[in-house]
């Protein structure tokens, strides 16, 4: 079981093996550019879709437009057929358009760098404003995922039922100097090699400290 004795050796483990993994499509995007605008909508692309869709869609839309005025100037037709065939396309660039003009009339073009503010913005719930906060500003935020929230309890180290409760319980219990890499390394983890069913337990470098809550099968 992880627990607060070994999160700093388990981090510490998990970072080593990361670069063997594939990062996630949004922290490539982010480490291509720190602008919250492009991270905001990477995340809101990003949503329902998976990493191979969701990047090679984001930069064709970036290269048309990547400030809010820039995007303005598209029509919602351009954008869907830029970010085809990401999920609800149609439903996102309507939302991309939103944004950027409630960004452009309210905001002087400037993402907001405040969780709270942020999900009052259309689209836009706790897991992307804390990708935006951490990975735009490099402020501290936990983003939970489906892959944060499984691999914490299966841990061990926290008990929840929802995403956002796991995000609390972490707040509560996890280190700060871990907050922002969280989502990093476990989504890397979760698909690469921690799966939802049936996780690949004997590639696991920190399968000694892993309780297994709810595994049924491993390989």
């Amino acid at each position: 079981m992880v627990t607060n004795r070994t999160v700093d050796t388990v981090f510490d483990i998990l970072r080593e093996a990361a670069p063997g993994w594939s990062a996630p499509v949004v922290t490539q995007m982010a480490s291509l550019s720190r602008d919250p605008y492009l991270v905001l909508i990477a995340c809101l692309l990003s949503l329902r879709t998976k990493d191979e869709t969701t990047g090679p869609a984001a930069r064709r839309l970036f290269a048309l437009a990547d400030t809010p005025e820039a995007m303005l100037t598209l029509t919602s037709a351009q954008i869907e057929k830029a970010i085809y065939p990401v999920g609800f396309y149609k439903t996102k660039a309507q939302t991309v358009l939103e944004i950027s003009r409630l960004l452009v009339e309210q905001y002087d073009s400037r993402v907001p760098d405040e969780i709270d503010e942020l999900v009052q913005f259309k689209g836009v719930g706790r897991k992307t404003a804390n990708l935006v906060v951490t990975l735009g500003y490099q402020k501290p935020g936990i983003c939970v995922d489906t892959h944060v929230h499984r691999i914490s309890n299966r841990w061990g180290y926290v008990t929840t039922k929802t995403p956002e409760e796991t995000e609390m319980a972490l707040r509560k219990k996890l280190p700060p100097s871990h907050w922002i890499e969280i989502n990093d390394l476990l989504v890397a983890m979760g698909q690469t090699i921690c799966h939802p069913t049936s996780p690949r337990c004997s590639l696991c470098p920190i399968e000694k400290y892993c309780a297994k809550i709810g595994v049924v099968r491993s390989r």
